[in-house]
């Protein structure tokens, strides 16, 4: 965007609680907070809650929270009898915090806007990665899009219809727990084909993985993952690294520690998407022209 970071002091106490002071004026500007609260999740969520309140009280005159990844976002409806709905808590806290307006990148499901009692603006990531395929000059006939779950198939078909309108392919999967997926089979034809995985996030990498394997038991020439999201949580290291994957695309909404890189993986970076977002959001112009 070509500006400065504003001056900020965080510090914690020795029992762990956060201390924010802003280091310079804010009064009657536009605050643009950037906090993914990512892991620890926890922690970032409550420095981010802090930096609002931090901001109101400094009498800003608009705060903008830029979560380019939204933790909680998961537990966004009852499957169960006595579960929480953490996504709308958090939500709660967020807007009772001061902000007035969200921007947010690829929610895991569009419900989770509705959370907010303030106006939010979602940002589809999936412009980044689509130029970065487009530069590998797959053959179009060759490829097909494919979805590792029921849940993630209209994240899918969007993406294979600007990916030179591939076909879909989907992943029949059976959820025994959080975070254990088993893999039933798959509708659609791979056969021969550069097979590409589009999921909004990758956690414990569980799900893609058995589903690269599943397509490379259907005859998948090669195959490559795509997600916005690199949670990383142990082991997906291990499992995204052990010659399933031709290539792992991911964007930067999660900062990815160093000891997190392996040679399949390729981060992309989302800055340009979100200053032009946020320039647009500043100046009241349209921000869902950007991905028409």
């Amino acid at each position: 965007m070509g500006l400065d970071l504003g001056k900020i002091h965080i510090k914690r106490f020795a029992d762990g609680e956060i201390y924010v002071q802003l280091q310079e004026s804010v009064r009657g500007c536009d605050v643009y907070l950037v906090q993914p609260t990512c892991p620890p999740a926890n922690e970032n969520l409550m420095e981010l809650l802090i930096m609002i309140d931090a901001c109101r009280r400094a009498s800003a005159k608009n705060i903008t929270a830029v979560i380019p990844y939204f933790g909680y976002a998961r537990a966004d409806r009852k499957t169960q009898g006595r579960e929480s709905i953490a996504a709308k808590l958090v939500a709660n806290l967020i807007t009772e915090a001061g902000a007035d307006r969200v921007l947010a990148c690829d929610l895991h499901s569009g419900q989770s806007m509705g959370y907010f009692d303030i106006p939010v603006d979602h940002v589809y990531c999936q412009p980044v990665i689509l130029d970065y395929l487009a530069s590998k000059k797959i053959c179009s006939n060759d490829l097909v899009v494919v979805s590792p779950d029921v849940g993630g198939v209209a994240r899918a078909r969007a993406f294979a219809k600007k990916l030179s309108d591939a076909p879909l392919a989907i992943v029949d999967k059976r959820r025994h727990g959080h975070n254990v997926a088993e893999v039933m089979n798959l509708i659609g034809d791979v056969k021969g084909k550069v097979a590409v995985l589009v999921d909004d996030m990758i956690d414990t990498a569980g799900t893609i993985a058995k589903g690269a394997a599943l397509l490379h038991d259907e005859g998948a020439r090669e195959v490559y993952a795509c997600s916005t999201h690199a949670v990383f949580s142990p082991p997906a290291i291990e499992r995204l690294s052990n010659g399933l994957f031709q290539e792992v695309i991911i964007t930067n909404t999660i900062p990815v520690m160093e000891s997190n890189y392996f040679p399949q993986l390729t981060v992309l970076s989302v800055a340009n998407l979100l200053g032009e977002t946020i320039w647009r959001v500043h100046d009241d112009c349209s921000v869902s022209s950007i991905f028409q």
